[in-house]
């Protein structure tokens, strides 16, 4: 997911007891349910369409050449890909990755547009 040691990351309603005890390690200082100025990553756990509102303010806190991975459950109807897409395109920002975050979550990577760095 992009993870290195001098990544500054940013945790917000991420759970996952296997992602936090693989990645904390790997940061020298991660925010945890805070978004810190000039994060590389922030990744942002979502379990509600409602929740996506929150992309838009985040663009704020990450570097130009920054992302914010988008972690939401697979194969629900009250929040969905095309949902989560939606969101992120609303924010002004372009998804460019996807990967399965776990057996129960997909995670997609959203970015500000090249031409808008």
């Amino acid at each position: 997911m992009g993870v290195k040691p001098e990544s500054r990351v940013s945790l917000l309603g991420v759970r996952d007891p296997n992602f936090l005890r693989a990645i904390l390690p790997q940061v020298a200082n991660p925010a945890q349910h805070r978004a810190a100025k000039e994060s590389d990553l922030i990744f942002l756990g979502v379990e509600s369409e409602g929740q996506l509102k929150r992309l838009d303010p985040l663009k704020k806190y990450m570097i130009p050449k920054g992302a914010i991975w988008v972690i939401y459950p697979k194969g629900q109807k009250h929040i969905t890909q095309a949902q989560v897409l939606d969101a992120i395109k609303a924010a002004g920002l372009t998804d460019n990755k996807v990967c399965s975050f776990s057996e129960t979550h997909t995670a997609l990577r959203a970015c500000i547009p090249v031409a808008q760095r």
